[in-house]
């Protein structure tokens, strides 16, 4: 069985901003897999799919971005996913927007949901990619700027990035994920 999570924050008012990108691949994903995210329990949304031999769950944890880590590890507790099973989804701002990043483990890097995924997971030995947002302006703040929305030049780019990140996540299935690194990085 494997985990696929994307990062956000819950609520019509943050859909469309930087900062719900994983929650976006998530979308993509279920509407791929025809499965929506029926489920509601460990402080998230949740479908279970069957892929070819696979058994897959999709997450969008809705405890806000900074708790993240408390609905991914009740899911994996609950499922007992182990760790090398798991793969998390989310916005980076030291990645150009439209850039994605595959990596088998790695630090935070200041991103406050993969802070709490580590901090409850114990571990930064999980599988993740990092979706470019971009840094933002001098004069703006970064809670401000993850918190906006993507410009029209952007949204196609990005509309572009989810599909390939969709992408990715299903080879992910059919293959190792260091061939899916080399393929998609």
């Amino acid at each position: 069985m494997k985990l696929i999570v994307g990062l956000g924050n819950p609520g019509p008012q943050y859909e469309q901003t930087r900062h719900n990108i994983g929650f976006k691949v998530i979308d993509e994903l279920a509407h791929r897999l025809q499965t929506p995210l029926r489920h509601s329990k460990f402080n998230g949304m949740y479908a279970i799919v069957h892929h070819g031999n696979e058994k897959l769950i999709l997450l969008k944890p809705l405890t806000y971005m900074n708790l993240s880590g408390e609905s991914i590890q009740a899911m994996m507790r609950y499922y007992d996913v182990p760790i090398d099973h798991l793969l998390v989804i989310y916005d980076d701002l030291d990645l150009p927007v439209g850039k994605i990043r595959l990596r088998q483990k790695g630090s935070a890097g200041g991103h406050n949901g993969i802070k709490s995924t580590i901090a409850h997971l114990g571990t930064q030995e999980f599988k993740r990619i990092r979706v470019g947002i971009d840094r933002p302006e001098p004069d703006i703040s970064v809670s401000n700027y993850v918190l906006s929305t993507f410009s029209k030049e952007e949204q196609k780019i990005m509309e572009e990035v989810i599909s390939r990140c969709a992408d990715s996540c299903e080879k992910w299935l059919e293959m190792s994920f260091i061939e899916v690194m080399n393929q998609f990085n």
